[in-house]
């Protein structure tokens, strides 16, 4: 509004609304860099000259227009995609392995949104306060899904993103600072923190991914842990931890992992029963898999199996390369090693990211 009347359109916009608005962030990012490092987010020497922000939008552009863009009329699946596509700079490619489909069928989700928008004349605006709750879950999905694709990318030569997982975290703590008692705010930023803790153990000198159990909790940064529980705690105080949603169960699996001294000290019962109340809460091929993984710790890798080989049949787990993954894992401790290394050579053809194609192939070679 301010520059394009002058200066015309630019060939690209979003391109340039995005160079726009980063360089924005980083200006306050400088201008904030002490207040940022400290939680609350909001917390000042003399409290007494803090004034109720009007309205949690005034605070970071970047959340704003994630608030804009998850409008109400569209559904679910096509606002997250939307503001994913527009505001998150995922790729389509990316977006529509988050959600288990083929590119194409993202693709066309995509046009039928935009259209939408201008079919029926959605104002994007500013949404009022009152309006903030039901954009609320699109939004948490939003940041969520940004943080997924930077903790593990869908393709390409880098094993994480760190501006992607760094973006999310920071939005999330300017999310539960503004609204501090929604537990499912608290649980989303416990997860991303008590998660991306294990960050520097994940690859070893060479770059290559190292497994969960296999890495160095000494690497582990205790800082986000102690971070991440503390949220964990404060979200048990709430009203709504009698009834937890998907990200707070997840936050409380993270935490079992996070307190654990060792992989043999995990609590994985404690594990088990949160897969087991999330897939309640949540149903999810996905979380089935990761339950089935986390039951081959305390059942065994035959019981888990036997899981996974019935997972194999959900349509939206056909071009997921960790079901074919875990169940070579499974085939391998089983020492079942023809079955491994086609299941290995299955999850290959997936196409993962190439830090996770050397980890498959070394696994392969291996057998």
């Amino acid at each position: 509004m301010e520059t394009w009347p002058a200066d015309g359109v630019p060939e690209q916009p979003v391109r340039w609304l995005v160079a726009t608005a980063r360089r924005k962030l980083i200006d306050t990012i400088r201008r904030d860099q002490n207040l940022r490092r400290k939680l609350p987010l909001l917390a000042v020497a003399d409290e007494q000259k803090v004034r109720r922000p009007a309205g949690l939008l005034d605070y970071d552009d970047r959340l704003r227009l994630i608030f804009t863009c998850c409008h109400p009329a569209l559904a679910m699946p096509a606002r997250v995609a939307l503001t994913l596509r527009m505001v998150g700079g995922l790729t389509t490619a990316e977006i529509a392995n988050a959600f288990l489909v083929p590119e194409a069928t993202m693709a066309a989700r995509l046009t039928r949104a935009k259209k939408k928008i201008t079919a029926a004349s959605i104002a994007y605006r500013v949404p009022a306060d009152g309006e903030l709750p039901e954009r609320l879950t699109g939004v948490l999905t939003v940041l969520y899904l940004i943080f997924n694709e930077g903790y593990a990318p869908t393709g390409g030569t880098a094993a994480l993103r760190p501006e992607l997982i760094d973006s999310a975290i920071d939005l999330g703590r300017v999310l539960v600072a503004l609204l501090p008692d929604e537990a499912e705010v608290a649980g989303l930023l416990a997860l991303m923190l008590l998660t991306d803790a294990r960050r520097d153990a994940r690859l070893d000198e060479h770059g290559r991914i190292v497994l969960l159990p296999d890495q160095d909790r000494r690497r582990w940064d205790r800082t986000k842990i102690t971070e991440g529980l503390a949220l964990l705690d404060r979200i048990a105080a709430l009203p709504a931890a009698q009834d937890p949603g998907r990200y707070v169960l997840q936050a409380a699996i993270a935490g079992a992992h996070a307190s654990a001294p060792s992989a043999e000290q995990t609590d994985w019962a404690a594990v088990v029963a949160g897969y087991d109340r999330l897939h309640r809460r949540w149903p999810s091929p996905i979380v089935a898999l990761n339950r089935a993984v986390a039951l081959s710790h305390t059942a065994g890798p035959a019981a888990a199996l036997e899981l996974i080989e019935e997972l194999a049949a959900e349509p939206e787990l056909s071009r997921y390369h960790y079901l074919p993954a875990a169940r070579a894992d499974l085939l391998r401790r089983l020492g079942r090693a023809d079955e491994a290394r086609a299941a290995y050579t299955e999850a290959l053809r997936l196409g993962p990211s190439d830090p996770e194609r050397a980890f498959l192939e070394s696994r392969l070679a291996a057998l």
